[in-house]
């Protein structure tokens, strides 16, 4: 018995992050051998190129009197998802400024400010006021080069979202721009990130030391986000249940309860993450992981290859 209880305790250290009321235990790492007697924490290749996006990467500006400068008006389109998919087309070639059909898309964005006429005279609403006053991604009009109107006519090719201000203007001011958006990668250029945010957390796990009833039962349940523990009524008694423990968000309220904070442990399991990935638009959140995972292999492929060679060296 005392083997088996060491053993789950050493179980517990390696793979458990336990949070108590004023600490967080057990967070240092065991990856290493001879660790714990028993057990072989060596590293394990069995345990153990970014994903591209179309993006402005030029803009010629023929006219622009607003009071957007030049360079501020093309950062700004430069940050603008665009809506292609990027395994459709090639990288443009180093040295080439024009770009064809197969590695470039064009984007013609022309406004122009005018007075409203039909605008009441004691108006002084701008939205009345004036036509075009503001420019946003949807005046961004995709422009086919070569069989590009063949090849993705059944394809919308267009900014993700329509609502994205780019400037404003007043009458007799235009903004007259030519956009070229190419392939590249996050590493070049933030513009080129499918991800909008990315962020990842240890699975809680919550283990009740023992039976929960009746007011206690009730008042558990309160301490938890909503779903993590459940009341259930057997022969007439309450007894509480933990039925979802990955909606916690490891708040610690227990502690707050001297009647319930011997009851309860808290932890989180080490080797399981629960990653969040939302996307630009560009590419639904499954196929930017599917893609990730698809150039993770393919760089651990190259790097093996390479090691290969140097050894053969």
């Amino acid at each position: 018995m005392a083997m088996a209880g060491g053993r789950e305790h050493v179980e517990l250290i390696r793979n458990r992050v336990v949070l108590k009321e004023f600490s967080v235990h057990n967070v240092h790492t065991t990856d290493f051998p001879g660790n714990y007697p028993g057990y072989d924490d060596t590293w394990s290749q069995r345990r153990f190129e970014k994903v591209p996006t179309m993006a402005v990467e030029k803009a010629f500006i023929y006219n622009n009197t607003s009071i957007v400068q030049d360079e501020i008006l093309a950062h700004r389109l430069g940050l603008i998802p665009i809506k292609a998919d990027p395994r459709l087309f090639e990288y443009r070639s180093t040295g080439d400024e024009e770009g064809t059909e197969i590695d470039t898309l064009h984007f013609h964005l022309k406004v122009r400010c005018t007075k409203n006429p039909k605008a009441l005279k004691d108006s002084s609403d701008p939205e009345e006021l004036y036509l075009n006053h503001k420019v946003y991604s949807k005046h961004l009009k995709w422009v086919p080069i070569g069989n590009q109107a063949d090849l993705f006519g059944q394809v919308e090719i267009r900014p993700v979202h329509n609502d994205i201000l780019i400037a404003q203007l007043r009458p007799g001011q235009e903004i007259d721009v030519v956009v070229h958006c190419v392939k590249g990668i996050a590493k070049d250029h933030a513009k080129f990130s499918p991800v909008a945010t990315a962020s990842y957390r240890l699975l809680p796990e919550i283990t009740l030391l023992g039976p929960v009833e009746e007011e206690l039962a009730d008042k558990l349940k309160q301490c938890f986000s909503p779903g993590v523990i459940e009341v259930e009524t057997v022969n007439g008694r309450k007894f509480a249940t933990v039925v979802n423990s990955r909606l916690d968000t490891c708040s610690r309220e227990i502690f707050r309860h001297d009647d319930l904070k011997n009851l309860v442990r808290l932890g989180r399991v080490r080797d399981h993450y629960i990653f969040s990935v939302e996307s630009t638009g560009i590419l639904p959140p499954d196929v930017l992981v599917s893609e990730a995972m698809k150039v993770l292999i393919t760089k651990c492929r190259r790097f093996l290859n390479e090691l290969d060679a140097v050894q053969v060296d």
